[in-house]
């Protein structure tokens, strides 16, 4: 069904996508560098791993472009051909654009680097798995950090949602922690565009097994009564929920540049913890809460703009279809 949202959902929905990428790109100058202080404030200066240009967004976006160009076309990213398509958007950005890549993407993509075609996503994910079988860690932030068009394909089926969530994460991590993580965050992304709060991450609960929601209950209670900060290092997928939790439910007015900003001073993975934050408040804010001065200049692989990441959003959102507009 294609979702039928109003010129307000439309604008949060092109807003989840770039304010992913600003997040991302506010973040990159601080990546594993020291806590900025009190009376710093984060800019879009680049530098960072990469190095980057200024305004230039990280991983992070670049391998959520990945997906959003398959979910843009309105595909279920559940089914085979879907995840195939995805998985080989991952392994075209790991030879052609990858600026920075984690340590488990990579030793999961390099696995299947000559693969290609029907079968591609399966064996994707048997490699995710095999490697979470030899070494019992594969729970990192790069599947959440990711995860936000899985939100927007599925506006109006939460199960759908929450299994699509699931197999996205589990192409290259396979632990079930960040399958759970890409959920609860999905969730929020989801009912941030069509109610315009942010309620929806502990909607999320009920979608995870039943055994499971107590914990994330008690994580998601400890991140919003603590400074993002407090969860630093960031790179396992909790503590980077947590911190940009933090950052979102911790700024007054929920504001969206001061909880980036926030995102940002948690320390460690800077760019990835603002990315996952930001996808949330533009979910909740929209397109056009984005400060001006960083919808000029934020950019990246594969040479896209905000418009285009804000496109990127409406065409999910709207399952693939571009908006007609009225004649006269």
């Amino acid at each position: 069904m294609t979702p039928d949202l109003d010129p307000i959902q439309r604008d949060r929905a092109a807003g989840v996508l770039l304010g992913a990428a600003c997040g991302d790109a506010l973040g990159v100058p601080y990546e594993f560098k020291e806590p900025l202080t009190a009376d710093e404030q984060p800019e879009m200066i680049g530098g960072g791993l990469g190095p980057y240009a200024p305004g230039e967004y990280s991983d992070d976006t670049q391998m959520a472009v990945c997906i959003a160009e398959v979910s843009a076309t309105g595909a279920d990213l559940r089914s085979a051909p879907a995840l195939d398509q995805i998985a080989a958007n991952f392994l075209r950005w790991r030879r052609d654009g990858a600026s920075d890549i984690g340590n488990q993407t990579r030793a999961v993509l390099d696995a299947v680097r000559h693969r290609e075609g029907a079968g591609l996503g399966a064996e994707m994910r048997d490699a995710a798995a095999d490697l979470h079988r030899r070494t019992g860690r594969s729970a990192g932030n790069g599947s959440l950090m990711r995860t936000a068009p899985v939100a927007l394909a599925y506006l109006h089926d939460p199960d759908a949602l929450a299994e699509a969530a699931r197999a996205v994460s589990e192409l290259t991590h396979y632990d079930p922690l960040a399958g759970e993580a890409c959920v609860l965050w999905c969730a929020g992304i989801r009912r941030a565009v069509l109610s315009g709060t942010f309620e929806g991450v502990r909607e999320g609960l009920d979608l995870l097994p039943s055994d499971r929601r107590d914990q994330w209950a008690r994580w998601l209670s400890e991140a919003e009564t603590n400074d993002p900060n407090r969860f630093s290092p960031n790179g396992f997928v909790v503590p980077a929920l947590q911190a940009a939790w933090s950052a979102v439910t911790g700024t007054p007015d929920h504001d969206l540049r001061n909880a980036l900003s926030a995102a940002v001073r948690a320390g460690d993975d800077t760019d990835t913890v603002a990315a996952i934050a930001g996808a949330l408040l533009g979910a909740r804010w929209g397109e056009s809460a984005v400060p001006q001065d960083w919808r000029q200049v934020v950019h990246g692989w594969p040479g896209l703009r905000a418009a285009d990441l804000a496109r990127l959003g409406i065409l999910t959102a709207q399952g693939g279809q571009a908006i007609q507009k009225q004649a006269g």
